[in-house]
């Protein structure tokens, strides 16, 4: 027993694109060429948001106003008197803490008595956190460079003032202590020293955060360091109850013992004006210390997803979009692709919101990516169903039908309808006889290249359907499936293009081709079991048809057409009425009409089909002896004319026996 299996193409294109775009949302997160999709989803989201207002942190920058002003060097040391002196006003002023974001690793020997007099300061302050250093040793040990032993000791506690920034210089993660640092960072350290219920909690030292950028470089309300000395330029309000960070500004070329600058999420959001001048593109280390401090404070740093959550997310939405957007039409697929990027955009604004967030243009990527793998495989789908359409309507169509219906394939839609059309059957006189003795591949071979001489030279280049090939007939018809005005002309075109074809012959013998065509109402479109269809047209007028062509065999003629034909087709072709039949399987009598030729042939025949007119007349009103003189009368103009020899031995047979009942004139036929 042999099994068959067949392959749902759509189901296994479904399939691939589950896998890839899955495969596309894990490559993006787990490999490096994804990390910019995901920074970036951290900075748009960051920028959207916008500002957001800071009360409880103050920066100060030791900046080069400052530097100027104060009469200090841009490549040594300050005079760490003017540090006592700020933070004796920061005391006055009752800043909540104090936070130097400068390693004070080495005493100064250029202001004897500065450090004495900064150490006293610090002691006396109560509140300030020193900055320290740490350098990783191996794989397991760090060593810490803190300030030197007198402010070490008088201050209130130190941390480590490591920023992580990325490969880009944003800084997006909190530092995290790790279990070889043996002091903590220094923001951690300042949330302590203000008691924030972040840091009373065990273990969170260690947790990864990121940080929540409150807006633009600068959002932090900032000092220069010599209006913050004095009261009159800034009122003690400004400090009190407040954090106060103390730094190096960007342009500072000197400021102890370190400069920083990090580039921010809106830097490349910034105006172009502001870019050029670098003013507010780029944030101190001091102002994201600052930033980190508060986001323990308020509580609102932001939140990541466990990797290992993220990827089965992606993974799970990536064969979701994958598999569904393949089996949907390009333009639907669009528009769930659109929906499907706004919906991974709102849940990523809602997540952040509530500090939350995740790589949100990894699944906008994978939409991306079943979409285009939607519309590729869809296209060639569509592109190689179009072309078998178009093979399998070549059969049976004009290359102009063809075109035409595979722009509106509707045209071919499964259910049939009654309409007029002009129905032409032919058929090989003598065919049985003609192909005696000749070889089965000679005889395909030859049909082939019958079929193709007629088909292509008469029936589609008048834009006719071929339906069927019968035997050795051939069954077309015009006015489907588009609708041809001058239908009846076009059939009888095709019938006069047939016999002006070159003679063909068959063991040696010239082809003749008989053609019968009949106008009127059929059933026509796609007749057949939901597993085979065929375009075809079913009804009386298919039988008719066929009927006119079998009348050729008796009255020795090439192409017959119905009375309904020729009273379309008029005077645009030649034609001669051959009389009134009733044809089997009929019981009405049909008139038979001959196709003589082209319209530029009517003068040359106007003389035997006269001749031939009145002779049928007087046949059909019972004047035989009229009628005889009449038919001879045409053989002499046109000798061997098939229906006046035909209808000269219907007289012979009837003058051998006597007329049954009224002569009507009508032949009857039994046979086809």
């Amino acid at each position: 027993m042999k099994l068959r299996f067949t392959v749902d193409r759509t189901l296994v294109a479904a399939l691939f694109g589950a896998i890839l775009a899955a495969g596309t949302g894990l490559a993006l997160h787990g490999f490096k060429g994804g990390s910019g999709l995901v920074r970036t989803s951290y900075d748009w989201l960051t920028v959207a948001r916008g500002d957001v207002r800071v009360t409880e942190a103050v920066v100060i920058h030791m900046d080069e106003e400052s530097h100027e002003r104060l009469g200090q060097p841009k490549n040594a040391y300050w005079d760490r008197t003017l540090h006592a002196q700020l933070l004796d006003r920061l005391k006055a002023a009752d800043a909540k803490v104090v936070v130097f974001d400068i390693v004070f690793s080495d005493p100064i020997t250029n202001h004897p008595g500065a450090d004495d007099r900064f150490a006293q300061a610090i002691q006396a302050n109560g509140r300030v956190i020193l900055a320290a250093d740490t350098r990783t040793i191996g794989t397991k040990a760090k060593k810490v460079t803190p300030p030197f032993d007198p402010l070490a000791n008088a201050a209130a506690a130190l941390g480590f003032d490591d920023v992580t920034p990325g490969p880009d210089l944003v800084v997006r993660e909190h530092t995290t202590r790790d279990a070889f640092d043996v002091i903590p960072t220094l923001n951690w350290a300042a949330a302590e020293g203000v008691k924030a219920p972040v840091t009373q909690r065990q273990g969170q030292e260690f947790v990864h955060r990121w940080v929540n950028h409150y807006g633009r470089p600068g959002i932090v309300p900032s000092f220069s360091y010599f209006e913050a000395l004095d009261p009159k330029r800034v009122p003690d309000v400004e400090f009190r109850g407040k954090a106060v960070f103390i730094g190096a500004s960007l342009k500072t070329k000197f400021a102890g013992d370190r400069k920083d600058e990090y580039s921010s999420p809106f830097t490349y959001w910034l105006d172009r004006g502001r870019q050029d001048h670098a003013e507010g593109l780029f944030v101190s280390g001091v102002e994201l210390q600052a930033t980190m401090f508060l986001n323990l404070v308020r509580g609102d740093f932001i939140s990541r997803w466990p990797h290992g959550t993220e990827r089965l997310i992606l993974a799970a939405f990536g064969l979701l979009s994958g598999y569904g957007m393949v089996r949907r039409r390009p333009w639907i697929a669009g528009i769930y692709a659109i929906l499907g990027i706004g919906a991974v955009m709102w849940t990523a604004w809602a997540a952040f919101n509530r500090l939350v967030w995740f790589p949100w243009l990894i699944p906008v990527a994978q939409i991306s990516v079943a979409f285009a793998w939607s519309v590729l495989f869809n296209s060639v789908q569509f592109y190689v169903q179009k072309r078998m359409m178009e093979h399998t309507l070549s059969l049976y169509l004009s290359p102009k039908l063809v075109r035409k219906v595979a722009r509106n394939p509707k045209l071919l839609q499964p259910g049939a309808e009654k309409q007029t059309l002009t129905l032409l059957f032919t058929d090989i006189e003598n065919f049985t006889t003609l192909s005696q003795g000749m070889d089965s591949d000679e005889l395909a071979s030859f049909m082939n290249g019958y079929f193709q001489n007629i088909v292509s030279n008469c029936i589609h280049s008048t834009d006719g359907t071929v339906v069927k090939y019968i035997g050795d007939g051939i069954f077309s018809f015009w006015n489907a499936p588009e609708a041809q005005t001058d239908h009846a002309l076009r059939a009888c075109d095709a019938a006069l293009r047939l016999c002006e074809l070159e003679q063909m012959t068959m063991n040696g013998k010239p082809v003749r081709t008989r053609v019968g065509i009949h106008t009127g109402v059929a059933n026509v479109g796609n007749f057949g079991s939901r597993e085979r269809v065929d375009y075809t047209a079913l009804g009386e007028s298919v039988n008719l048809a066929s009927r006119l062509e079998g009348l050729n065999k008796f009255l020795d003629t090439q192409s017959l057409i119905s009375a309904a034909t020729q009273a379309i087709v008029g005077d645009s072709l030649v034609t001669r009425r051959v009389g009134l039949f009733t044809l089997k399987g009929f019981d009405k009598s049909v008139e038979a009409y001959e196709i003589v030729g082209r319209a530029a042939s009517a003068e040359n025949t106007k003389a035997w089909r006269a001749m031939f007119e009145q002779a049928l007349r007087n046949y059909e009103e019972g004047d035989f002896e009229l009628a005889i003189m009449g038919f001879r009368g045409v053989l002499e103009v046109k000798p061997g004319d098939g229906p006046t020899k035909f209808y000269l031995e219907r007289i012979e047979d009837a003058s051998r026996e006597p007329l049954e009942g009224d002569w009507t004139g009508v032949t009857t036929l039994k046979e086809k």
